[in-house]
C-alpha cells in the first residue's frame, strides 16, 4: 500500500465515513473531520495482528516487560526522554486517562487551566467531575499562535492543575523548550500539577521538535503526568491502547487506584499486539508518513493562498489537523457551519467546539491521499469564491 492509494472505508463502521450522512444530513458530504487517517496501518502491524488472530484464542492479556521496554526505547529514541518502566500505566485511551487523572489528583471544586481554543474533551474532563474551568486564550500573531504569558501567570496562581496540549490541537503549535520551561516554572512557582496530553508527539514537521514536558527536569517531572499513545501515530485508534507516564510514585499510585475503582486493569489483546509491533517495526513507515503529511500541508496552504482570498491557513508545526481561518467569508459562525455543509459539502470540525476563540474557524484533517485532499480543497475554494466573488490572489 502506498500513501496515494484511496482505501474505501465505507461500511466498516467507520465514525469518520459511516456516520457522516447522519451527522451532516447530506450523503454527498466529503468527511475531513474526526482525527484518524485514511491510510492503512503499517504492514508489520497488520501482519502482527493477523498472526495473533490466527492463534484463535483471545484470553486476558498482560502488558509485560517486553511491552514496557519497547515504549521506553521509543521515547528515548524519538524524543530523547529516558523513562523508567515502573512509571507506566496502561489505559484504553488518552481521554479516559485524562478523566481518571482529574479524578485521582484533584478534588471537586478545584480549578483547572486549559489553553483555548483546545480539544473539546478537555472541557468535559473538567466539568463532568465538578471541577471549574479556567481558560487562558492563545493569541494569533502573524499567522502563528502564541501564549499570553501575562494572562497565563495571572490564571495559574488560582488553579490546582493545568492540562497542556502539546502538540496543540487544533492550532498545530509544537511548543518550544523555552515556552515549556516558562510554563513549567510558573506551575512550579504556584504548586500546580501538569497533566500533559502528548498524543500527537510523533507527528512533527521538519524544523520543529517535540519536547515532553516531563523531560525538562526532575522537578518538572515530579508534578507532571503524561498521556501518550501509538494510536494517532500509526492509525490504530480503534484498537484502544494508550499509556500514562507518571514519574512521581504517589501520583502514580493514586492514578492506578482510580483505574482500579473503574475496574480497568488491562488492555485488549489486539491493542497490546499493536503497541509492540508499531513501535518495533513502524519507524520507517512513520518517517514516510510525516513526509506525506508535510506535502499535503504544503498543498493545502499553496492552493488556498493562490486560489482564494477568503480563507487563511494556520500552518501547523505538528499533527495532521489544520486550523483554517474562515473569517474572511464574512459569515457568522452558524452561517459558516452551514456554508461548509451545504455549499462546500465538506465535513469539517466546528471551530466553536474548541472554545469561543474558535468562532470563524474550522478544522480540517489532511491525513488522506492527495486526490481526496484536492477534492476537498476544490469544493471549499469554489464555494468560497462563489460566495465572495472570485477574489483569488
Amino acid at each position: 500500500m502506498t500513501f496515494n492509494e484511496v482505501v474505501d472505508r465505507r461500511n466498516t463502521r467507520s465514525v469518520k465515513w459511516d456516520l457522516t450522512e447522519q451527522l451532516f444530513k447530506d450523503k454527498e458530504i466529503l468527511p475531513m473531520w474526526v482525527a484518524d487517517m485514511d491510510f492503512q496501518t503499517p504492514k508489520p502491524v497488520i501482519d502482527a495482528l493477523v498472526d495473533r488472530a490466527s492463534h484463535g484464542i483471545f484470553g486476558y492479556t498482560v502488558t509485560d516487560e517486553a511491552i514496557h521496554s519497547i515504549i521506553k526505547e521509543w521515547l528515548s529514541k524519538r524524543h530523547d526522554w529516558e523513562i523508567q518502566t515502573d512509571w507506566l500505566t496502561y489505559s484504553p485511551g488518552v481521554v479516559p486517562s485524562l478523566h481518571t487523572i482529574v479524578e485521582a489528583l484533584t478534588e471537586p471544586g478545584d480549578s483547572i487551566l486549559i489553553q483555548t481554543p483546545v480539544y473539546p474533551p478537555f472541557y468535559d474532563v473538567i466539568k463532568k467531575h465538578d471541577r471549574s474551568i479556567v481558560t487562558s486564550s492563545l493569541y494569533l500573531q502573524e499567522g502563528r499562535y502564541e501564549i499570553d504569558f501575562e494572562d497565563f501567570e495571572e490564571k495559574i496562581q488560582n488553579v490546582k492543575a493545568f492540562i497542556l496540549c502539546n502538540p496543540h490541537n487544533p492550532v498545530g503549535r509544537v511548543w518550544t523548550k523555552e515556552e515549556l520551561q516558562r510554563m513549567a516554572d510558573l506551575c512550579t512557582k504556584h504548586d500546580v500539577l501538569i497533566f500533559s496530553d502528548e498524543i500527537h508527539a510523533d507527528l512533527i514537521y521538519a524544523g520543529h521538535k517535540h519536547v515532553p514536558m516531563a523531560s525538562l527536569s526532575d522537578k518538572v517531572a515530579n508534578r507532571t503526568t503524561t498521556c501518550l499513545s501509538p494510536t494517532k501515530t500509526f492509525n490504530i485508534a480503534g484498537l484502544q491502547a494508550s499509556y500514562i507516564v507518571t514519574p512521581e510514585s504517589e501520583m502514580k499510585k493514586k492514578i492506578d487506584a482510580q483505574f482500579g475503582l473503574q475496574g480497568i486493569n488491562m488492555l485488549n489483546t489486539m491493542g497490546v499486539t499493536a503497541i509492540e509491533s508499531s513501535y518495533a517495526h513502524g519507524e520507517e513507515w512513520l518517517d514516510e508518513l510525516v513526509e506525506v503529511l508535510d506535502s499535503n500541508k504544503e498543498l493545502l496552504m499553496k492552493r488556498m493562498h493562490e486560489e482564494t482570498d477568503h480563507i487563511q491557513i494556520i500552518e501547523p508545526e505538528g499533527t495532521y489537523l489544520v486550523w483554517m481561518d474562515c473569517r474572511g467569508l464574512g459569515l457568522s459562525h452558524n452561517e459558516l457551519k452551514e456554508f461548509m455543509r451545504t455549499k462546500a459539502k465538506v465535513g469539517l470540525n466546528d471551530g466553536a467546539s474548541f472554545g469561543k476563540e474558535g468562532e470563524g474557524f474550522m478544522r480540517i484533517n489532511i491525513a488522506t491521499p492527495p486526490q481526496t485532499l484536492n477534492e476537498g480543497i476544490d469544493r471549499i475554494v469554489e464555494a468560497a469564491n462563489n460566495h465572495r466573488g472570485n477574489g483569488s490572489n
